[in-house]
């Protein structure tokens, strides 16, 4: 091994012993790079090969510092262990750096971040006389048997599970909260956009169609694990929004509190032409009156041209117009209004309607300037604005409040 590469390795170790180790990946990376020393002339077979660096810990690769794999166009993708092509430089830098500098590459591995703990997301399935759905369940790492609330999560139209968990970053907060979230997953076979048929009026009804198979898949979870029976609950995008609605409506006894994002009120439309007509102008709903108030919170943007943002105001007034007649007795609702903007520039008005006690019932979040998108969400997944407020934080703090103590 060349002197200059000896010295390298050396002043490498000791800043990484320091701490320093972007200066100490700077010198391993000039040396990888075959860039011209002192002491070995440059190789001409050299000039124009792809940059060789090294990917630090993260959660993709563990705690060890990792080569890099190059995928099309250049792209780099973490492989694995470090390894290089036996009898190459990094080889014999490695060797080195055991025989003669014992702990050098094990303090990088000591002293780099430890990924966070990720927690299992099982591939599952439910069936009954309406049919069967697959779904994903996360179960938080922090996790260890102590009862817990549920959060079941319903897609958009064209969206999977996976890209919507990616979206929304729900398991971070499961992990950060520690809950469950259950993902169902709707079949191409009953519709072919992936889209939960809220407009359909067999689809409307208790222990009917596909209200009952998401609140089977909510039963099936809580007789597996201890599931808090007060604090489960249902959210969803568009038609998945849509069918959180429904599910708040007709399964009040199960589901103690519902997110509404870019949807329409139960009952907005009871077949696929009056489905068309309520997203584009929006469709007065009757307020339900079958069961108790479900706390309900609502985020709409007021520029979407999918969803006409007015049916997020009809989402909020048939919830309004059931509880304000259970809360009338008590004197009524009080309302509060602010607004705001979130740190990514995305202005808000919030709504918040309360019960005598202090206790929301209702939460109403405009979006000035959001299109048909989850505020706040991650651009992994789509149809996501990440500038907004953060719609996955608000709804879970939002469901926590509204549990009983």
């Amino acid at each position: 091994m060349a002197l200059r590469s000896k010295i390298d390795l050396m002043e490498a170790t000791r800043l990484t012993r320091q701490g320093r180790l972007e200066e100490a990946m700077a010198i391993l990376r000039d040396g990888l790079s075959g860039a011209p020393s002192g002491d070995a002339p440059e190789d001409a077979n050299q000039r124009g090969r792809p940059f060789v660096d090294l990917v630090p810990p993260s959660a993709a690769t563990g705690d060890a510092w990792t080569a890099p794999s190059r995928g099309e166009a250049g792209s780099v993708k973490s492989s694995g262990p470090a390894r290089a092509p036996t009898g190459s430089w990094l080889d014999g830098l490695m060797d080195f750096a055991r025989d003669r500098v014992p702990g050098a590459l094990s303090t990088i591995t000591r002293e780099a971040p430890v990924a966070p703990r990720a927690g299992r997301f099982e591939d599952r399935s439910f069936s009954n006389a309406a049919g069967r759905r697959s779904y994903k369940l996360y179960i938080p790492a922090s996790f260890d048997g102590q009862p817990l609330p549920l959060l079941v999560m319903l897609h958009g139209c064209t969206q999977s599970p996976e890209d919507f968990a990616a979206g929304t970053r729900m398991n971070a907060l499961a992990e950060e909260h520690t809950f469950l979230v259950a993902y169902p997953a709707q079949s191409r076979e009953a519709n072919g956009s992936g889209c939960w048929n809220w407009f359909n009026a067999a689809d409307q009804r208790r222990d009917r169609g596909e209200p009952s198979l998401i609140a089977g898949i909510t039963r099936e979870i809580m007789a597996e694990f201890p599931v808090d029976p007060a604090r489960v609950f249902a959210a969803g995008l568009s038609a998945g929004g849509a069918t959180a609605a429904i599910m708040g409506a007709t399964y009040p006894d199960l589901f103690r509190a519902v997110g509404v994002h870019s949807g329409l009120a139960c009952g907005a439309a009871r077949d696929v032409q009056s489905a068309f007509a309520a997203m584009r102008h929006g469709s007065p709903a009757a307020p339900r009156g079958d069961g108790q108030a479900v706390p309900t919170i609502v985020f709409h943007g007021d520029r979407d041209n999918t969803v006409h943002p007015l049916n997020g105001d009809q989402v909020a007034a048939q919830v309004v117009a059931h509880v304000a007649g259970e809360a009338k007795a008590e004197g009524g609702l009080d309302t509060k209004v602010t607004t705001g903007e979130a740190p990514g520039g995305v202005g808000f008005t919030r709504k918040v309607h309360s019960d005598e006690s202090g206790r929301s019932l209702l939460e109403q979040w405009v979006l000035h300037g959001v299109g048909h998108a989850w505020s706040g969400g991650s651009p992994s997944g789509s149809y996501t604005e990440p500038r907004g407020p953060d719609a996955s934080r608000e709804m879970v703090r939002f469901f926590l409040e509204s549990a009983p103590a």
